[in-house]
């Protein structure tokens, strides 16, 4: 809205540092945004914990309007997020690749010792499914569907899906708009397409055409 101050915090997904998502801050900034990237454990933090964390992150992150671009495992920390600090300020909500269905390359993991061990604490009411159901709030979720990626390798993926997340993982109650792109898990943080796509839902509330 014109003469709001707006800021967007990106929210990095599992076993990341959230460097992975600066060229898609990049773009955000040259299209005239604050950028403010969260970090968390992702591997040590169930996304309970990193939901608390990311709302005292952004009690410190100016703006009249602040915009949330999470990946993967971000998207279910948001979700957390506003189980945990429902009253924040106005803003949009864009998902990656969000497993909010529950994941089931993480599923086949968590069947023995040593994969629940690897995914960490994410596995509760996260990776999983479970997660709380996002309510008030536009959220726009883009999928991918190239099939690269050691998903397939590891359970058995339904078309169309993205080498680590089936497009039906990522659908939700509260996802207000939804579109699939041909990207892959990681690639859609560098293609140029989802960062266009990102830039119009967060100044309009839809993707575009």
């Amino acid at each position: 809205m014109a003469g709001m101050r707006t800021s967007v915090v990106t929210v990095h997904g599992w076993h990341m540092s959230g460097l992975e998502m600066s060229l898609l801050a990049r773009r955000l900034r040259a299209a005239g945004h604050a950028v403010h990237p969260f970090r968390y454990a992702s591997r040590r933090q169930t996304p309970e914990q990193a939901g608390r964390a990311l709302a005292a992150f952004l009690d410190d992150v100016p703006g009249d309007l602040v915009h949330l671009v999470a990946h993967s495992l971000g998207g279910v920390v948001v979700r957390h997020l506003f189980e945990v600090a429902p009253v924040q300020r106005p803003g949009r909500i864009v998902m990656l690749g969000s497993p909010l269905a529950g994941s089931r390359v993480a599923a086949r993991l968590a069947r023995n010792r040593a994969g629940r061990w690897w995914l960490g604490a994410p596995l509760e009411r996260g990776l999983l499914g479970g997660s709380p159901i996002l309510r008030g709030r536009d959220i726009g979720m883009l999928a991918g569907s190239r099939p690269f990626g050691p998903g397939p390798l590891i359970a058995r993926l339904p078309h169309p899906h993205d080498g680590l997340v089936a497009v039906d993982e990522t659908r939700g109650p509260d996802v207000s708009r939804h579109l699939t792109l041909p990207v892959t898990h990681m690639g859609m943080l560098f293609d140029t397409v989802v960062a266009r796509e990102t830039l119009h839902f967060l100044e309009a509330g839809e993707f575009l055409p």
